[in-house]
Order: structure tokens, then sequence, then C-alpha cells
């Protein structure tokens, strides 16, 4: 087990959540991440870190299906701008690299927007390649006082 993904599992233990671990080898795409965790493809939650400033990220969850609709989420938080930062600046924020970032165990607790439509059974990274959580998308945005809003579209 990495340091990541201990980082991630001790801190959805520290929030109470109730969760599966899956393991699995490389994935290429949204479908094979899905078929390898046992679930859709809606199902499999995607954390994305915008940038609003310098110092100022958020996680989004976003269902595999659907991608940030910017307007809403411009609207939602309040800014004119935003952005996606690079790899690097991504780890460095998060302590997690991109394909394995969750909010869960991430070096800083940036607020975290969740998708109105994730709800039920979802699959989520646990902090390194190949691994991923099982948890209830609504007990894991209240665990993590998510911001519950519409900001996807169809993809």
């Amino acid at each position: 087990m990495t340091m990541s993904e201990e980082r991630a599992l001790a801190a959805a233990k520290e929030l109470g959540l109730e969760f599966e671990v899956v393991r699995h080898g490389p994935v290429r795409s949204l479908a094979e991440a899905a078929e390898a965790r046992g679930v859709t493809p809606h199902q499999v939650v995607k954390t994305l870190v915008v940038r609003l400033s310098d110092d100022d990220y958020r996680f989004v969850l976003v269902p595999g299906d659907r991608e940030i609709s910017w307007p809403k989420l411009r609207s939602l938080l309040g800014v004119s701008r935003m952005s996606m930062p690079s790899a690097a600046v991504a780890l460095d924020v998060t302590g997690y690299e991109r394909g394995t970032i969750t909010p869960l165990g991430s070096t800083t607790a940036w607020p975290v927007v969740a998708d109105a439509s994730l709800e039920g059974p979802v699959s989520m990274g646990g902090g390194a390649h190949g691994v991923a959580l099982g948890v209830d998308a609504t007990e894991l945005a209240d665990a993590l006082g998510a911001t519950v809003a519409d900001v996807t579209e169809p993809a």
C-alpha cells in the first residue's frame, strides 16, 4: 500500500465513511474503469481540481459520464475566471498525482463541490493508481461538507 493510498483510507475512516476498497489493474478509459470497479460510467467519480486564484482551489466531484459546466461552476462560486492547474501544481496542492486525486487525505482540505446528479453507490479514486473506494454519494458529500449543486453537463 502506498503512502498516498494509506492517507486516503485513513481520512475516509476518520470521517466515519463506510467504504469498500476495490483494487484493479491499469485502465485506459472510463468504460474500463467502470468495468474494473463493477459500476456504471455515471457512478465513477472524477475528482477535478480547479484553481480560482494562486492560493485558492476547489475539488469538484463529477460523474464519469459528465463534465464540468464552466458557466454553472463560475456562477456557483461567484467568480468570473477559473482554470485547471497543471499536473505538477495539482500534485503540489493536493499531495496526489493526476489520476489518483481525491479530497480524502489531501494535503490541503480545499472546499468540495459535488455535482447534484451523484447519488447512491459511487466509486472514487483511493489515492493511488488502481485503487478505488466504493462509497455512498450522499454520505460522502455530507462527510466532506460539500456544496451539492448542478455544475455539470453531459460529456
